[in-house]
């Protein structure tokens, strides 16, 4: 658009973003995408998570892969980084979630979004390329529905949805899903790498689907370059000021406009944008809502371990996740694998202690347990052949719990914090994940005939929870009051500023919510004009005046 150096600016590459990179293509604008990480060829990704460089995401000291880790006060999250964003590094299951996320308080009354949202996770799913149901079996997989049944919620077993190309292991075809307009794939040799990074070509990351579609529209996607400072132009539109990822110096600052802005860095790189962005007043009308309504999805990362790797039973052989129970109605659990190889995320694991004691009961029960035990406590302890020793149990409910993010500074430097926010207490552990990782224990040891035990995680003794699925706090709402952004996912107070990743999803949808976030981009672009067209969509003075 004349007077910009972009019709849209799009900030991060993951679900969100990429559904906006290609509908926005599409429908005729210039859409630039800035994203932090890298730019990954297949062959790129790490072949185990011990080469640190190029899995681990800590750009100061050389790191340039697709984990991310950060650390609030009451919950440790993990992300993904690169051209891709979450998707590199995700486990390629798209669930959707339960009746209890669409009838949320926090949105209930501003549509029936079950059915709102029906097309667009129906679009999603042929985007992202779901096959229905897992389609092998194994050990692991019996070792799970045996579990659910001895807990007596064996109805509730299911094989995973996930995002693979199967076609013939190692075998590679012209694109299978686009007629032909999208990349080369090869079929999944069920390696178990999938969140270490898929350098076998049949994960359906979104470099493979939309990104891959929207560049063949014009899109262009400039890797390592992270967004510093997003600003309101006294004329209308946005500055966008970015810096190269990492840089101690040479920082290489460049500011472009653009007439729109989409923010899609997932939930920790967009709230803490606009913190830093209302902090400043580059953005001098977001919500006093920012921040509020931040959920973990309640999540809890335990499992089990065998001392010994049990001959026969392939724990990492497979895709990373491949069924799933529910404990009881709220709360989901999923088993998890890593590759051969694949053994650094042992390093968090240590034993299950009890919850609802203070910290020092909980160090006192894990000290107790290994003098009662030494041998068998190291044995499960160690690093060697972790991920063919065990089964990663990630739990996931619909409680609603929620943190408030807020900044405050260190050193000067503005960063996020957290307290506890509205609804129940964010928990520090979960009791279904316990009675999961236990039942889950007690059939790897019967599988495979090696002595195996229940296990948790060093965060969840110091109270901390982990998380793989950071979402909210920039959540839609009906007004400013209750929420950051609009029921068309624009931002209340700066209508051409939008939020289309996992921080506008309003509640803990209890199941991965990779497929969600996507849905809910499809249908909030479904609703922009195409370029130079009139806007249908009800202004924001519009909105709040049908809610008067």
């Amino acid at each position: 658009m004349t007077g910009f150096d972009h019709d849209v600016v799009i900030v991060g590459s993951g679900f969100g973003a990429s559904v906006a990179a290609l509908r926005l293509a599409s429908k005729g604008y210039g859409v630039h995408v800035f994203e932090a990480g890298r730019r990954f060829e297949d062959a790129d990704f790490a072949k185990t998570s011990w080469n640190l460089r190029r899995y681990l995401w800590a750009p100061a000291i050389g790191c340039f892969g697709v984990q991310r880790i950060h650390k609030l006060p009451h919950v440790m999250v993990l992300a993904g980084a690169g051209v891709g964003g979450g998707s590199l590094n995700y486990a390629n299951t798209l669930y959707e979630p339960g009746p209890a996320f669409f009838e949320d308080r926090q949105w209930r009354g501003l549509a029936d979004w079950e059915a709102e949202l029906a097309p667009h996770y129906a679009t999603a799913k042929r985007m992202l390329g779901v096959v229905a149901e897992y389609p092998h079996s194994g050990p692991v997989e019996q070792i799970m529905a045996d579990a659910a049944d001895d807990l007596g919620v064996g109805d509730t077993f299911r094989r995973a949805p996930v995002g693979v190309w199967f076609g013939r292991p190692g075998e590679t075809v012209p694109d299978p899903f686009f007629g032909g307009d999208g990349p080369d794939r090869t079929g999944c040799t069920l390696c178990g790498n999938c969140m270490v990074g898929c350098r076998v070509g049949a994960k359906n990351t979104l470099a493979k689907n939309y990104l891959a579609l929207a560049e063949r529209l014009g899109t262009t996607i400039e890797p390592l370059r992270t967004v510093v400072e997003v600003r309101e132009r006294p004329g209308g539109g946005f500055d966008v000021t970015t810096v190269r990822s990492g840089a101690w110096f040479g920082r290489a600052r460049r500011t472009v406009s653009a007439e729109q802005v989409v923010l899609g860095a997932g939930t920790w790189g967009t709230q803490q944008l606009l913190h830093r962005m209302k902090d400043s007043g580059a953005l001098p009308r977001l919500s006093d809502a920012l921040g509020r309504l931040t959920r973990t999805n309640s999540e809890a990362l335990d499992g089990a371990v065998a001392v010994s790797v049990p001959d026969g039973l392939g724990l990492a052989s497979g895709v990373a996740i491949t069924t799933s129970f529910h404990v009881d109605e709220r709360t989901h659990v999923e088993n998890v694998r890593y590759g051969p190889g694949s053994n650094l995320m042992g390093m968090l694991a240590t034993g299950l202690v009890p919850g609802g004691r203070p910290l020092l009961g909980r160090l006192g029960a894990l000290v107790g347990g290994a003098l009662r035990h030494p041998i068998t406590t190291l044995r499960l302890s160690s690093l060697h052949r972790w991920s063919e020793r065990g089964i990663i149990a990630l739990v996931m409910q619909t409680a609603d719990n929620s943190l408030t993010l807020s900044l405050r500074r260190r050193f000067g430097r503005p960063v996020l914090t957290s307290a506890q926010g509205e609804g129940e207490p964010n928990p520090s552990h979960l009791p279904g994940a316990h009675l999961a990782a236990q039942a889950i224990a007690a059939r790897m040891q019967a599988a495979g005939g090696v002595p195996a035990a229940a296990r948790g995680s060093w965060p969840e003794v110091f109270g901390i929870p982990l998380t793989a699925h950071f979402l909210g706090g920039a959540v839609v709402a009906g007004d400013p009051e209750h929420g950051v952004v609009d029921p068309f996912h624009r931002v209340w107070g700066h209508p051409g500023l939008h939020v289309v990743d996992g921080a506008a999803v309003p509640a803990n949808p209890g199941v991965n919510p990779s497929l969600t976030i996507t849905a809910m981009a499809e249908r909030a672009l479904s609703y922009w004009p195409r370029r130079s067209a009139a806007d249908a969509r009800p202004t924001q003075e519009e909105l709040l005046a049908e809610r008067s």
